[in-house]
């Protein structure tokens, strides 16, 4: 007969706690021991230390509030955490969510049968965990969107308004001779491509040159056919998320080809890789686009609801409202699910007009 060996999970009892030792506070020493052990199941499952550090802190906060160990907890103590986040903290619906995964995540790993904790905490203090989330007790995601109600896309008319007046600035530099002229050119741009490509701020400032490329289908916008997003939104504890986005835009891409290949050389730095060079020679970080965001918007007196990711929104809205396949601006803009491109659709009220009366036309042909 062959045995197995068995061979304990990354994370249980059996691998955290020192047996024969006697502790002098044994309920901590078994608490840090629960958290040691469900760090290293989260490591063994390719996790980040900036993703389990926040939950590790949640936890600690919970036990903070119940003023009891997790072998005491019970779905009452989260009923009460749960109303004191909405009420007291007035967290957002989608944050209270989050907090209650991580601490479901937990519960889990301390009952689940192949990680020994329930067998050690019954020998140790006589109790052991217990399921605390429930479907009746947590929040359900029953929204597409949960965000802020008063984001909202740019209108054509306020885009075309912000694009005119960022390239003012550069044709006013100029006329002054100002010193200022470069930076004001590659933020014009930039804002062209954040909305011509269907960006975020930290995805735009990390491009470099080489990320553009060609498009065998679309020979005629050369080398800046495609656009490799290399720093993608990234799932917790996961890295970056590439993708690709394929140029629709002409107008964009003439933009991006003027800035490399006539402006970006003047910054004096053909070594450094990236696309947005500052006047001291660096990177331009995401505060930095923010910042000039601000500057043109407010001095237009456009809505502060307006905002760089604004111009994603934008991408997104007016593709949809000129046809183009839903699924289609879900791959440009890296979103795995259908329906958390909800989040960026925001149709205007012409458009709501023009395919009321299509839908209409041929009932009224009928009559």
């Amino acid at each position: 007969m062959v045995h197995q060996r068995k061979v304990a999970l990354a994370g249980s009892a059996q691998l955290e706690l020192v047996s024969g030792v006697v502790q002098l506070r044994p309920e901590d020493a078994m608490f840090d021991a629960m958290l040691r052990g469900w760090r290293a199941q989260q490591k063994s499952r390719g996790l980040k230390d900036d993703t389990i550090d926040p939950r590790e802190r949640l936890i600690r906060r919970f036990l903070d509030f119940t003023n009891e160990y997790p072998w005491r907890w019970t779905p009452a103590h989260l009923d009460e955490w749960s109303a004191s986040l909405t009420s007291e903290k007035h967290l957002a619906p989608s944050t209270i969510r989050s907090y209650q995964g991580i601490i479901r995540l937990f519960t889990e790993l301390l009952i689940d049968a192949r990680y020994g904790w329930v067998p050690a905490c019954e020998e140790a203090f006589g109790t052991f965990p217990v399921a605390i989330c429930h479907e009746w007790n947590t929040l359900p995601h029953l929204q597409d969107y949960e965000g802020d109600p008063e984001a909202r896309p740019f209108t054509r008319d306020e885009l075309q308004l912000f694009l005119d007046y960022a390239d003012e600035q550069v044709e006013r530099a100029v006329r002054a001779k100002r010193k200022g002229a470069l930076a004001a050119y590659r933020d014009a741009t930039l804002f062209k491509v954040i909305y011509g490509w269907g960006l975020r701020r930290t995805e735009t400032s990390k491009l470099d040159v080489v990320d553009f490329g060609r498009n065998p289908q679309a020979r005629q916008f050369g080398r800046y056919g495609t656009l490799n997003v290399r720093y993608g939104k990234a799932k917790k504890g996961q890295p970056p998320r590439r993708r690709n986005v394929l140029s629709v835009m002409d107008w964009a891409v003439e933009a991006v080809a003027d800035y490399v290949e006539n402006v970006r050389p003047r910054f004096g730095v053909p070594e450094h890789p990236a696309l947005w060079i500052t006047e001291r020679g660096g990177r331009l970080e995401p505060g930095s686009i923010n910042d000039r965001f601000e500057a043109y918007r407010d001095a237009l007196g456009l809505t502060k609801e307006l905002t760089p990711h604004s111009l994603r929104h934008s991408y997104v809205t007016h593709l949809t409202e000129d046809g183009v396949d839903r699924r289609f601006i879900q791959q440009q803009v890296g979103h795995e699910c259908d329906s958390s491109l909800a989040i960026y659709t925001h149709v205007s009220d012409d458009f709501m007009n023009t395919s009321l009366h299509k839908a209409l036309a041929p009932a009224f042909a009928g009559a």
